[in-house]
């Protein structure tokens, strides 16, 4: 089936599409910003960059709006999958 692979799609095409789609659902659902959910994405990783080396393709952050229990005031929370391909042994400071 060769010709599937001729005719296939980008897969990073794909991820980034994906990606979109999901900043834009979060926007939409906690009223956050994709500017700010991105600038928010990128300090984190950079901030764990320092420690470790990251799969940034693989990297997903959400933003949730949640109760504790049925009286409390709803919390936003985030939420990171950050895959981490190896720990540097070597700190750079």
């Amino acid at each position: 089936m060769e010709i599937f692979k001729i005719f296939g799609r980008n897969k990073k095409s794909k991820n980034v599409a994906k990606e979109r789609l999901k900043l834009v659902l979060v926007q939409d659902r906690n009223k956050v910003s994709p500017i700010l959910l991105e600038n928010m994405k990128a300090d984190i990783i950079e901030a764990i960059s320092k420690y470790a080396e990251v799969d940034f393709e693989a990297v997903e952050l959400e933003v949730n709006r949640t109760k504790k229990d049925m009286e409390s005031a709803p919390i936003t929370q985030v939420v990171a999958n950050i895959p981490i391909k190896k720990i540097k042994k070597n700190i750079e400071e």
